[in-house]
């Protein structure tokens, strides 16, 4: 479904991704794990369009989006939940919802995002800027998924947001995955989120990929080391 190829992305004359490969399957969950500042939000930025590709290809479902828009992605089936969440603090809930119906026929929001987020219909109402931090994430999940998309991709979704509501947040993406069989592409540093959601996980160090594991064959004690400093 998703298929990384050879990618290179600089910021000005400064290489920080170095030719990383990988793909991730329909209905697959992939964790990109690694500290601060070793090129997860830059991999996650180049996917999604934000930056520019050096060289290297990104397919999604047998298309080429290397050269395409944002916005042009995500009608090929890409969505994206920018690190830090990125709602709109002074619309409602819905309305943050609704942003993500833009271009679809209908504007009403699926019955089935409220199922997966329970909170979210009772805070319907409410200015975005008004909800807790996991709240929030909850919210810019529920706007990306309205697209319909066939790739998930989640930038560090448990930055800054207590342990009970991490649990929910994994539970949630593995009720999504169940229900649309899409693929899920998280950049993470909480090892046990990655192993709740994940079927494979990737390290990434240096902006290279420097290891990869299924969940079952994942060595915790070897993947900690990468994180810590």
């Amino acid at each position: 479904m998703l298929n990384v190829n050879n990618l290179h992305v600089s910021y000005g004359q400064s290489e920080a991704l170095h030719g990383l490969t990988f793909t991730a399957h329909k209905n697959e969950t992939v964790a990109i794990m690694g500290r601060n500042g070793m090129g997860k939000t830059t991999l996650f930025k180049s996917l999604i369009g934000v930056l520019p590709l050096k060289s290297g290809t990104i397919d999604v479902d047998g298309n080429d989006i290397s050269k395409d828009e944002s916005y042009q992605r995500v009608a090929k089936g890409v969505a994206y939940v920018p690190q830090g969440r990125m709602i709109f603090p002074t619309l409602t809930v819905e309305e943050n919802i609704q942003t993500g119906l833009e271009n679809a026929r209908h504007k009403q929001i699926p019955d089935e995002i409220y199922a997966l987020f329970p909170v979210l219909f009772e805070m319907r109402k409410r200015k975005g800027g008004n909800l807790s931090g996991g709240q929030q994430q909850q919210l810019a999940i529920a706007r990306a998924l309205v697209t319909n998309p066939k790739v998930l991709l989640l930038d560090e979704p448990t930055e800054g947001i207590q342990p009970s509501i991490i649990k929910d947040i994994a539970k949630a993406l593995n009720e999504i995955r169940k229900m649309r069989e899409i693929t899920i592409v998280v950049s993470e540093q909480v090892l046990s989120f990655a192993m709740e959601v994940a079927d494979r996980l990737f390290v990434i160090e240096g902006g290279q990929l420097v290891h990869e594991s299924t969940r079952a064959d994942t060595d915790t004690a070897r993947i900690k080391q990468f994180l810590s400093v």
